[in-house]
């Protein structure tokens, strides 16, 4: 992108992954989006972390009181019909009522009371919503780092969002680093996000990662999807 409309960074991000069936996904997108498959399965993240130094563009990090705060996704991986990959957000957790404007362009932020903590060698995250009955605990131990797989590097590395409002896709891009992953072991995991986006109780354990996040992240501007002529690479 030529010019960011923000710049952030996304620190210590856990993901935690569960495989479902590709039926089961698909029939919570909207009609322009197919559900992406890896090994003919498709993957749902929930993904807890800190949003960082949000900024505008010409704002550098470094500025003492840039905006801190946490966030979580519930998301799953697509493709537009043209072939463009991407995220659907099933769900946003968020802590700061500021990103509640991008409701205006679908994304499906709830405000909520959430946390990130340190507490020797683990890392804990916690949120529940302000209306509704949706929350989360999770407690990770992060390990050694790893030489991403591909499927580590498909399932953490996407370059656009999908919303839909007002009866039209949008998208949003983003550019960042490479995640630097680590391996992660679960000591508690309780969530009810998954069964209050409409999927049933996982099937198998996650596939689990941690990452002490990535610092230069710049989200473009969202806009109306215009599909492409032909089938293209995301």
């Amino acid at each position: 992108m030529r010019v960011p409309a923000l710049r952030a960074g996304w620190v210590r991000q856990t993901f935690v992954h569960w495989a479902f069936p590709p039926a089961t996904v698909q029939a919570l997108l909207p009609e322009e989006l197919v559900v992406d498959e890896y090994e003919g399965s498709a993957w749902v993240g929930f993904t807890p972390f800190l949003m960082a130094d949000v900024r505008p563009p010409a704002v550098p990090a470094q500025v003492p009181g840039l905006p801190t705060f946490a966030e979580t996704n519930l998301r799953t991986y697509v493709r537009h019909r043209d072939g463009a990959d991407g995220l659907w957000f099933l769900s946003i957790e968020v802590a700061c009522p500021l990103m509640l404007a991008a409701r205006v362009v679908g994304a499906p932020y709830n405000p909520g009371t959430l946390s990130v903590s340190l507490d020797g060698d683990t890392v804990a995250y916690a949120g529940s919503r302000w209306v509704g009955e949706a929350s989360y605990r999770l407690v990770v131990r992060p390990g050694d780092p790893i030489t991403p797989t591909e499927r580590d590097v498909w399932l953490t590395s996407r370059w656009r969002a999908y919303t839909r409002r007002l009866g039209m896709l949008w998208e949003t891009p983003v550019e960042h680093e490479p995640w630097p992953l680590a391996h992660a072991a679960v000591d508690v995991l309780e969530e009810t996000l998954t069964s209050a986006a409409g999927l049933p109780a996982p099937a198998a354990e996650p596939l689990v990662h941690f990452s002490e996040g990535v610092r230069h992240v710049r989200l473009g501007a969202s806009r109306p999807r215009v599909p492409a002529p032909g089938p293209s690479g995301g």
